[in-house]
């Protein structure tokens, strides 16, 4: 359940213009729901910030709608990972409202607008044009969870001066997503030229060694640069979600950073009449 929806029935029971049955009624489903072939896990937006999000892959389109609209019922942005095009379609005839991103193989479904909750910009570089389904898969994650998200696509090693030639927008990302295949190497190279996050993502993109995207994985743990860290082969989402964490503007942080420093406690005064206790081995 959306968080702001709970704030909300919370502030009508405190100002008397909700009963607390109709209140436990509205809460009746938290913090899960059984459909019988899947656990919805309403709780999971008051722990993260962002509701459930679904693995579309080796679902039907039929077990994804179910899901899509019981997520849904709480007013919520939802999102759907890996659907193939001709499952889509028929997801979208069952859930109204929701869309399409082919490119990302993604199914949204916006039922309120998408606030900026980034400190800044979350810049998403793509390698070669064929690491951009990767790529897009992290924007449309990060832009969903409230972040400005900027592109920079096929921008890879082979042509390095493509990446230097847009400096000016990887200097002013907050958090940085490099997804690339190969050798993976377009990752170290960003990293080495910022003082942000760099999320890498190995992509399967790539000849027989590449070894569908362990080698790119392998490079880009051994990268030389400080500030990479990786997640799993073509995990755009993954990559997607983590910047968004990592940008993300918090009531509770700066509610943190306000906070007056808490008074440190007077040290125990030793009892009239006593000596203090020395050292043992010392002198006083």
């Amino acid at each position: 359940m959306d968080p702001t929806r709970i704030r909300d029935l919370l502030e009508r029971v405190r100002a008397n213009r909700l009963g607390v049955d109709e209140a436990l009624q509205e809460l009746r489903h938290l913090p899960y729901r059984d459909l019988g072939f899947a656990n919805v896990d309403h709780h999971r937006h008051l722990r993260t910030g962002f509701p459930e999000v679904i693995f579309g892959e080796g679902k039907s389109a039929e077990q994804i709608a179910a899901i899509l609209r019981e997520v849904a019922r709480g007013g919520a942005n939802c999102l759907v990972t890996r659907v193939a095009p001709e499952k889509a379609r028929a997801v979208l005839r069952l859930v109204s409202g929701s869309a399409y991103d082919e490119v990302a193989r993604a199914v949204t479904l916006v039922q309120r607008p998408i606030e900026d909750r980034g400190r800044g910009p979350v810049v998403v570089v793509s390698a070669g044009t064929s690491d951009i389904p990767v790529a897009e898969e992290a924007a449309l994650t990060a832009h969903l969870m409230g972040n400005r998200v900027e592109r920079l696509f096929d921008v890879g090693v082979a042509g390095i001066h493509r990446l230097l030639g847009r400096r000016e927008m990887i200097d002013r990302a907050e958090v940085l997503v490099v997804a690339a295949g190969m050798e993976g190497a377009l990752a170290s190279v960003v990293g080495g030229l910022v003082d942000r996050p760099v999320i890498a993502v190995p992509t399967s993109v790539g000849y027989g060694a590449s070894f569908n995207g362990i080698a790119a994985l392998l490079g880009m743990l051994n990268s030389c640069a400080a500030g990479v860290t990786v997640v799993n082969i073509d995990n755009g989402f993954g990559a997607g979600y983590v910047a968004a964490l990592i940008n993300r503007r918090t009531e509770a942080g700066a509610a943190r950073a306000e906070a007056p420093p808490a008074p440190q406690a007077a040290a125990p005064r030793a009892a009239a009449g006593r000596p203090t206790a020395r050292k043992r081995g010392g002198r006083k």
